[in-house]
Protein backbone atom coordinates (compact mmCIF):
# COMPACT_ATOMS: atom_id res chain seq x y z
CA UNK A 1 0.00 0.00 0.00
CA UNK A 2 0.91 3.29 -0.57
CA UNK A 3 0.37 7.35 -0.66
CA UNK A 4 -1.43 6.34 -4.20
CA UNK A 5 -4.04 4.36 -2.61
CA UNK A 6 -7.54 5.29 -1.55
CA UNK A 7 -9.31 3.55 1.50
CA UNK A 8 -12.65 2.43 1.72
CA UNK A 9 -13.49 0.40 5.21
CA UNK A 10 -10.11 -1.84 5.41
CA UNK A 11 -9.93 -2.04 1.51
CA UNK A 12 -7.27 -0.07 -0.52
CA UNK A 13 -8.36 1.11 -3.79
CA UNK A 14 -5.23 1.85 -6.22
CA UNK A 15 -5.72 5.68 -8.22
CA UNK A 16 -5.66 4.77 -11.58
CA UNK A 17 -4.65 6.59 -15.00
CA UNK A 18 -6.50 9.60 -16.65
CA UNK A 19 -9.49 7.35 -18.55
CA UNK A 20 -9.41 3.86 -16.85
CA UNK A 21 -11.44 2.70 -14.39
CA UNK A 22 -10.57 0.63 -11.78
CA UNK A 23 -10.50 -3.44 -12.23
CA UNK A 24 -11.03 -2.91 -16.08
CA UNK A 25 -8.72 -3.75 -19.52
CA UNK A 26 -8.98 -2.37 -22.59
CA UNK A 27 -8.61 -4.86 -25.76
CA UNK A 28 -6.17 -3.61 -27.78
CA UNK A 29 -5.73 -6.05 -29.93
CA UNK A 30 -7.60 -9.74 -31.64
CA UNK A 31 -6.60 -12.72 -33.26
CA UNK A 32 -8.89 -15.44 -34.32
CA UNK A 33 -6.55 -18.76 -34.52
CA UNK A 34 -9.39 -21.81 -34.23
CA UNK A 35 -13.26 -21.34 -35.23
CA UNK A 36 -15.22 -24.26 -35.01
CA UNK A 37 -19.29 -25.68 -34.90
CA UNK A 38 -19.39 -24.34 -31.14
CA UNK A 39 -16.58 -22.43 -30.27
CA UNK A 40 -14.36 -20.11 -31.36
CA UNK A 41 -10.96 -19.44 -29.73
CA UNK A 42 -8.89 -15.94 -29.67
CA UNK A 43 -5.67 -14.36 -28.87
CA UNK A 44 -5.78 -11.02 -27.40
CA UNK A 45 -3.86 -8.21 -25.90
CA UNK A 46 -5.10 -6.14 -23.24
CA UNK A 47 -3.98 -3.07 -22.06
CA UNK A 48 -3.91 -3.08 -18.02
CA UNK A 49 -4.45 -0.09 -15.20
CA UNK A 50 -1.05 0.42 -14.93
CA UNK A 51 0.15 0.30 -18.52
CA UNK A 52 1.50 -2.31 -19.23
CA UNK A 53 0.27 -5.05 -22.12
CA UNK A 54 -0.84 -8.66 -21.40
CA UNK A 55 -1.96 -11.93 -24.14
CA UNK A 56 -5.68 -12.75 -23.03
CA UNK A 57 -6.61 -16.05 -24.22
CA UNK A 58 -10.15 -16.44 -24.67
CA UNK A 59 -12.69 -19.09 -25.67
CA UNK A 60 -15.64 -17.41 -27.13
CA UNK A 61 -18.92 -19.35 -26.67
CA UNK A 62 -22.42 -18.66 -27.75
CA UNK A 63 -24.27 -19.78 -24.17
CA UNK A 64 -26.84 -21.77 -22.77
CA UNK A 65 -29.44 -22.86 -20.73
CA UNK A 66 -29.94 -25.57 -18.27
CA UNK A 67 -33.29 -26.81 -16.76
CA UNK A 68 -34.77 -28.21 -13.25
CA UNK A 69 -37.37 -30.19 -13.78
CA UNK A 70 -39.26 -30.99 -11.01
CA UNK A 71 -42.13 -33.47 -10.33
CA UNK A 72 -44.96 -32.72 -7.89
CA UNK A 73 -43.31 -34.95 -5.38
CA UNK A 74 -40.18 -33.34 -5.45
CA UNK A 75 -38.31 -35.91 -7.76
CA UNK A 76 -35.34 -34.22 -10.68
CA UNK A 77 -35.56 -35.37 -14.11
CA UNK A 78 -31.82 -35.67 -14.92
CA UNK A 79 -29.50 -37.47 -17.64
CA UNK A 80 -26.52 -38.97 -17.60
CA UNK A 81 -24.40 -39.00 -20.25
CA UNK A 82 -20.91 -39.56 -21.69
CA UNK A 83 -18.84 -36.14 -21.33
CA UNK A 84 -15.79 -36.53 -23.79
CA UNK A 85 -14.12 -33.72 -22.62
CA UNK A 86 -13.41 -35.99 -19.06
CA UNK A 87 -13.85 -39.59 -20.47
CA UNK A 88 -16.98 -40.43 -18.48
CA UNK A 89 -20.65 -40.33 -18.36
CA UNK A 90 -22.10 -37.73 -15.65
CA UNK A 91 -25.39 -36.51 -14.82
CA UNK A 92 -27.10 -33.58 -15.02
CA UNK A 93 -29.72 -32.07 -15.44
CA UNK A 94 -31.34 -31.36 -19.45
CA UNK A 95 -29.37 -28.67 -21.00
CA UNK A 96 -27.80 -27.40 -24.51
CA UNK A 97 -26.30 -24.46 -26.20
CA UNK A 98 -28.14 -21.39 -27.82
CA UNK A 99 -28.62 -21.48 -31.53
CA UNK A 100 -27.85 -18.72 -33.44
CA UNK A 101 -30.57 -15.67 -32.66
CA UNK A 102 -32.36 -18.10 -30.34
CA UNK A 103 -34.04 -16.41 -26.56
CA UNK A 104 -32.54 -18.62 -23.85
CA UNK A 105 -36.46 -19.04 -22.25
CA UNK A 106 -37.20 -20.66 -25.57
CA UNK A 107 -34.19 -22.81 -25.81
CA UNK A 108 -34.59 -23.89 -22.35
CA UNK A 109 -38.19 -24.90 -23.28
CA UNK A 110 -36.88 -26.67 -26.20
CA UNK A 111 -34.24 -28.79 -24.11
CA UNK A 112 -36.53 -29.50 -21.97
CA UNK A 113 -38.85 -31.21 -24.47
CA UNK A 114 -36.21 -32.65 -26.12
CA UNK A 115 -34.19 -34.59 -23.55
CA UNK A 116 -37.17 -35.57 -21.51
CA UNK A 117 -39.75 -35.21 -23.09
CA UNK A 118 -41.53 -32.79 -20.92
CA UNK A 119 -43.85 -29.86 -20.88
CA UNK A 120 -44.50 -27.74 -18.35
CA UNK A 121 -47.10 -25.56 -16.37
CA UNK A 122 -44.36 -23.35 -14.64
CA UNK A 123 -41.48 -22.17 -15.74
CA UNK A 124 -39.37 -20.22 -13.34
CA UNK A 125 -35.71 -18.36 -14.19
CA UNK A 126 -33.21 -18.64 -11.73
CA UNK A 127 -30.68 -16.72 -13.14
CA UNK A 128 -27.16 -16.70 -15.16
CA UNK A 129 -24.16 -18.32 -13.85
CA UNK A 130 -20.61 -17.74 -15.77
CA UNK A 131 -18.96 -21.61 -15.97
CA UNK A 132 -15.40 -20.20 -16.17
CA UNK A 133 -14.41 -16.72 -16.13
CA UNK A 134 -11.24 -16.70 -16.78
CA UNK A 135 -11.26 -17.65 -20.15
CA UNK A 136 -14.85 -18.75 -21.22
CA UNK A 137 -17.39 -16.23 -22.48
CA UNK A 138 -20.09 -19.25 -21.77
CA UNK A 139 -22.95 -17.84 -19.85
CA UNK A 140 -25.79 -20.33 -18.86
CA UNK A 141 -29.11 -19.63 -17.89
CA UNK A 142 -31.15 -21.37 -15.69
CA UNK A 143 -34.34 -22.79 -15.24
CA UNK A 144 -36.83 -24.11 -12.81
CA UNK A 145 -39.59 -26.13 -14.78
CA UNK A 146 -42.78 -27.51 -12.26
CA UNK A 147 -46.31 -28.69 -13.03
CA UNK A 148 -44.85 -31.15 -15.65
CA UNK A 149 -46.50 -33.14 -18.48
CA UNK A 150 -44.79 -36.29 -20.59
CA UNK A 151 -44.61 -37.04 -24.15
CA UNK A 152 -42.10 -38.38 -26.09
CA UNK A 153 -37.78 -37.24 -26.05
CA UNK A 154 -36.09 -36.62 -29.24
CA UNK A 155 -32.87 -36.42 -28.91
CA UNK A 156 -30.36 -35.18 -31.93
CA UNK A 157 -28.67 -37.02 -33.75
CA UNK A 158 -25.82 -38.32 -32.23
CA UNK A 159 -26.81 -37.67 -28.51
CA UNK A 160 -27.22 -40.79 -26.17
CA UNK A 161 -28.04 -40.40 -22.35
CA UNK A 162 -30.23 -42.05 -20.11
CA UNK A 163 -33.26 -40.50 -17.95
CA UNK A 164 -33.91 -41.02 -14.85
CA UNK A 165 -35.75 -39.49 -11.58
CA UNK A 166 -33.63 -38.39 -8.52
CA UNK A 167 -35.20 -37.41 -5.30
CA UNK A 168 -34.39 -33.62 -5.07
CA UNK A 169 -32.90 -33.96 -1.64
CA UNK A 170 -30.76 -37.08 -2.74
CA UNK A 171 -29.76 -34.66 -5.30
CA UNK A 172 -28.75 -32.06 -3.51
CA UNK A 173 -27.02 -34.13 -1.08
CA UNK A 174 -24.94 -35.94 -4.26
CA UNK A 175 -23.72 -32.40 -4.96
CA UNK A 176 -22.60 -31.97 -1.28
CA UNK A 177 -20.87 -35.33 -1.56
CA UNK A 178 -18.99 -34.73 -4.57
CA UNK A 179 -20.60 -37.25 -6.79
CA UNK A 180 -22.08 -34.28 -9.32
CA UNK A 181 -19.19 -32.23 -10.24
CA UNK A 182 -20.81 -30.41 -13.39
CA UNK A 183 -21.14 -26.73 -12.50
CA UNK A 184 -24.08 -26.00 -13.71
CA UNK A 185 -26.02 -28.97 -12.28
CA UNK A 186 -24.88 -27.99 -8.86
CA UNK A 187 -25.63 -24.00 -8.97
CA UNK A 188 -29.59 -25.27 -10.22
CA UNK A 189 -30.18 -27.71 -7.81
CA UNK A 190 -28.82 -25.89 -4.80
CA UNK A 191 -31.07 -22.89 -5.92
CA UNK A 192 -34.06 -25.35 -6.50
CA UNK A 193 -33.51 -26.92 -2.82
CA UNK A 194 -34.16 -23.39 -1.56
CA UNK A 195 -37.18 -22.14 -3.61
CA UNK A 196 -38.34 -25.67 -2.75
CA UNK A 197 -37.48 -24.81 1.17
CA UNK A 198 -38.93 -21.41 1.71
CA UNK A 199 -42.38 -23.03 -0.24
CA UNK A 200 -42.88 -20.83 -3.19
Amino acid sequence: MNNRDLHYGRIAVPMMRSGFVHLSEKTVDKEVVFEGRIITVRKDKAELEDGSVVGRELVIHSGGVCVVPLTNDNKVIMVRQFRYAFGEPLLEIPAGKLEKGEEHRSAALRELEEETGAHCGRFEYLGVCYPSVAYLTEKIHMYLARDLEFGSSHTDAGEFLDVLEVPLDEAVQMVMDGKIPDAKTQIALLKTKMIVDSGK
